[in-house]
């Protein structure tokens, strides 16, 4: 119970800081500042989430922003075409941030239940053939009709007229909220489960570890924040297009996964913040652009293979202390293994 009272205090004063935040940086920040500040928190989610299931549990998924693009238009056609008419903008994002999770997550079921009994390059083929089918489906659906009302999703054309609700404050809380949940998992009963079916599998099962459940439950979690994240970039950028969940997008965040060190939630936020930026910075190479990106790329990963943080955190000592965590970190380090 302590561990929840502080982990609640610790969000409570986040949104506290965060909604003073949210009037400075909307007052000092240009819309393209803002707009890359806002991107950035949004991949944090979705590297910290993609993190928990090929990083702690050592499943290999390419498809992360199939969920992403389920959340995405999920959460927009609940907002333009089914919330109440009344409600406070505000409210309708919250419920349609859950609404999107919820139906990411069910799609995660379904893909997981089939295709996590599946190990290493069969895994990541069926999570490709997952984000693919996804995209192509929103490519050539017009539209669908929920109880009644026929909702367009635009199909080829993109899905439009999307309400500008999302900020920073929703973005970073919400991401906050995603590290804060995560680490928990991570450090409980169901994360040493993780853990175990990532370092060896059939060792887990010899050991009683139902390993099919566990890496069922990391996926539906991994997709539940990621279809969260859609949520927020569709108020965001307020255009959706199947062409913006591609391929290539999924691998920009098992990159941002990767480069930060897989199993250390720390790392993957620093990566995630600097990989959003770094194109940004290169733009004044525009011809260069991606060689200079790629060649950042190949010599972090010789010169640091397992990652910017490998497994590691950055821990605060007096936080492990009101946690009782026994993790035993060497003070001067300020990071546990």
């Amino acid at each position: 119970m302590s561990r929840f009272l502080i982990n609640a205090a610790l969000i409570a004063a986040a949104a506290v800081v965060l909604m003073l935040l949210n009037p400075h940086m909307m007052g000092n920040l240009g819309p393209y500042q803002l707009g890359i500040l806002n991107k950035a928190g949004i991949f944090i989610i979705l590297a910290v989430s993609l993190n928990l299931i090929n990083g702690y549990t050592g499943q290999f998924s390419i498809g992360h922003l199939g969920f992403t693009a389920v959340g995405a238009y999920t959460s927009a056609a609940y907002v333009k075409y089914l919330a109440p008419a009344g409600w406070d903008p505000q409210l309708s994002l919250v419920v349609s941030l859950v609404v999107a999770g919820l139906m990411a997550a069910a799609c995660g079921v379904v893909v997981g239940l089939p295709t996590l009994r599946l190990k290493g390059d069969y895994l990541a083929i069926a999570t490709l053939g997952f984000g693919e089918i996804i995209r192509v489906v929103l490519l050539n659906l017009e539209t669908v009709n929920v109880a009644g009302q026929s909702i367009d999703l635009g199909g080829a054309r993109g899905f439009t007229g999307i309400a500008h609700i999302s900020n920073f404050f929703w973005i970073y809380f919400s991401a906050f909220i995603t590290v804060v949940v995560v680490l928990n998992i991570v450090n409980s009963s169901p994360g040493r489960a993780f853990k175990s079916i990532r370092e060896d599998e059939l060792a887990s099962e010899v050991m009683g570890i139902n390993t099919t459940y566990y890496k069922v439950v990391s996926f539906v979690i991994g997709a539940f924040f990621a279809g969260l994240a859609g949520g927020l970039w569709a108020h965001e950028f307020q255009v959706l297009h199947p062409a913006r969940f591609n391929f290539i997008a999924s691998f920009d965040v098992v990159v941002m996964v990767v480069l930060g060190g897989m199993g250390s939630t720390t790392g993957v936020i620093l990566s995630a913040v600097f990989l959003t930026y770094l194109p940004e910075w290169l733009r004044s190479w525009e011809q260069y652009r991606l060689v200079i990106y790629s060649l950042a790329l190949i010599i972090m990963m010789l010169v640091r293979p397992q990652g910017l943080m490998g497994t590691r955190e950055l821990s605060v000592r007096f936080l492990d202390r009101f946690r009782g965590r026994s993790d035993k970190a060497d003070p001067r380090q300020g990071v546990t293994a």
